[in-house]
């Protein structure tokens, strides 16, 4: 099977307007998350973390922007044969602003045509979106790889982008699911999770060498599945993303040895932590080092499994994990190796598992090649 890697990306977060910024300020301990009084989203306010400031781009939304700042940055530093490429989108909401703004009939609220703008822009001729909750970023990158093996094309930019609005924030208080304060993944004092906004993008590629990058993260399986369980609530037992960690590390007949540290959703609510602590259990992962990202960035919806993925890489290429802010003491029934302290120790492979309202499940395995 034809090798796929990552061998470019580009975080734009509440930390930084690059990946190395944002990774900077993640490893000194440093959460974009905060107490929000902004009217235009809640009455009565909310913990989230927001972009503060960004480049305006005519005519283009507050979405449409993030995604522009990510795709100029990216392909700054690649210079990418357009004949050959893919723009992928991963959202959840794309323009919900324009809902806000009383523009429902707005010809780019819908997501093919957002995408499709997008593309436009920059002269992509081929373009895709992957919406499905929040494991839509881990998604379209195992898209991405799976178009590129069939040989259809030889590299695909995928971004990933949400923002924080009126709309997601109501949704998430009807399900009582908003934290009160900064979130607690896998803490016994967790109350729920923060929301937040960001953009991401990550070159994926078949042609590494023709791309004249120094870093390349093989992509080495991908899984996917449903449990099916429930609307909004994940599975009770973990099993079914279990199934889909599995799928991945049989592509390339991993062990659990092989894993270097794993990368949760971690979402500090209660069903989700503990379902994803019993697919690690299930999966004999309960001793690997695990992190998760929400109290740095909040919850990115359909961004989050994109943004959190180039955090992965960052982390390769320095040797460097980091902890789980907000976590203290555990708090689901599988005992699990949360990441308290930075640790800086030699890492080749990681694994990144995201969920999703609908009972979606994704991992994605990847692994140092430089």
């Amino acid at each position: 099977m034809k090798k796929v890697w990552i061998v470019s990306d580009c975080i734009f977060s509440p930390l930084g307007n690059t990946t190395r910024e944002t990774f900077d300020n993640v490893v000194s301990g440093n959460s974009g998350v905060c107490q929000f009084d902004d009217s235009d989203l809640d009455v009565e306010g909310f913990w989230g973390a927001r972009i503060k400031e960004f480049v305006s781009y005519s005519g283009a939304t507050r979405f449409e922007a993030f995604c522009t700042y990510v795709i100029q940055s990216i392909l700054r530093s690649t210079e990418l044969p357009l004949s050959r490429s893919i723009l992928i989108l991963s959202t959840t909401k794309g323009n919900i602003e324009l809902l806000e703004q009383h523009r429902a009939d707005h010809p780019r609220i819908h997501l093919h045509a957002v995408a499709r703008y997008l593309a436009d822009k920059f002269s992509f001729k081929d373009v895709q979106v992957v919406s499905n909750a929040c494991i839509s970023g881990v998604m379209a990158v195992l898209v991405a790889r799976r178009l590129i093996q069939g040989g259809r094309f030889d590299h695909a930019i995928v971004i990933g982008a949400d923002i924080l609005s009126r709309f997601v924030i109501a949704g998430f208080q009807s399900l009582q699911a908003l934290s009160p304060e900064l979130c607690r993944p896998f803490d016994s004092d967790r109350k729920g999770i923060n929301l937040g906004e960001c953009a991401a993008a990550v070159i994926v590629t078949s042609k590494p060498q023709n791309l004249e990058s120094n870093r390349r993260y093989s992509i080495l399986g991908g899984g996917l599945s449903n449990d099916a369980n429930h609307i909004s609530g994940p599975s009770r037992t973990g099993e079914e993303l279990a199934f889909a960690i599995q799928s991945a590390m049989d592509e390339n007949h991993l062990s659990v040895s092989d894993i270097d540290f794993i990368s949760a959703h971690g979402t500090a609510t209660i069903y989700n932590d503990e379902m994803e602590a019993k697919a690690f259990g299930r999966m004999g992962l309960d001793g690997i080092s695990i992190n998760s990202m929400k109290g740095y960035f909040g919850h990115t919806l359909g961004a989050a499994g994109l943004l959190e993925l180039a955090m992965c890489c960052e982390s390769l290429a320095r040797d460097t994990l980091i902890p789980t802010l907000g976590f203290e003491k555990l708090g689901v029934s599988q005992p699990i190796n949360v990441v308290q302290t930075v640790e800086h120790r030699k890492m080749n492979i990681c694994l990144k598992t995201a969920s999703g309202f609908g009972g979606c499940n994704s991992a994605i395995i990847l692994q140092k090649d430089f």
